[in-house]
């Protein structure tokens, strides 16, 4: 006996895609070729630069992951969670596993590659961050350890020297610092269609316009 997603498929529906509360069946009536997007193709990630006076960065070592037990240094990075926005997974993922609490300032850069976790498609947003506490308490769950470290220092480590994209990273992080290099700022953005708050993030040296909102 054919169930009610049997006969829905002998019906000429097809499964879509599937979330914890509901499976998607769709079905195409006109006689074209269906032009119905497709599920999700992106996870998106940040990796926040945070820097202090004394141009030390925040980095840390995971307990788990491909760095795991290598004494690797890196940036606090995250996974934006559904209905964030980019700038307030930085702020969280900085918070959840150092402690500290932060500002964004802008998105220094991102990295676009395919074929990631679960053959998804991944964003990775770079993002500087002005400490607003000093005081590490990381997360024992997933932090081995965590500090301010110089960030020449950083840079330095032979893992970040041999790394490409990290080299990349490194070189937009010291033309910020240096002032020789500007970002993309967050600007609070009425949407035409649904009426609903977002965000623009833009250059703010190529408008009059407050990018702080």
């Amino acid at each position: 006996m054919l169930g009610r997603n049997g006969l829905q498929m002998q019906e000429g529906f097809w499964y879509h895609h599937a979330e914890p509360d509901y499976l998607m069946l769709v079905y195409w009536i006109p006689q074209t070729p269906h032009t119905l997007p497709a599920n999700a193709t992106h996870r998106v990630g940040i990796g926040a630069f945070v820097i202090n006076p004394n141009r030390e960065v925040l980095v840390v070592q995971e307990k788990s992951g491909l760095l795991r037990g290598t004494g690797v240094w890196k940036f606090p990075t995250g996974v934006v969670d559904e209905g964030e926005d980019i700038c307030a997974a930085a702020v969280r993922e900085v918070k959840e596993e150092t402690g500290i609490d932060s500002e964004f300032v802008e998105i220094l850069a991102f990295r676009q590659s395919h074929k990631s976790f679960f053959e998804k498609s991944d964003l990775f947003f770079v993002c500087m961050m002005q400490p607003l506490s000093f005081d590490i308490q990381k997360h024992d769950q997933e932090i081995e350890a965590a500090q301010w470290m110089a960030f020449e220092e950083y840079a330095a480590q032979p893992f970040v020297q041999k790394n490409e994209l990290l080299n990349n990273i490194n070189d937009i992080c010291k033309a910020k610092i240096d002032g020789q290099y500007s970002g993309f700022s967050p600007v609070p953005t009425m949407s035409f269609s649904d009426q609903k708050m977002s965000y623009l993030y833009l250059n703010g040296k190529a408008t009059k316009r407050d990018s702080r909102g």
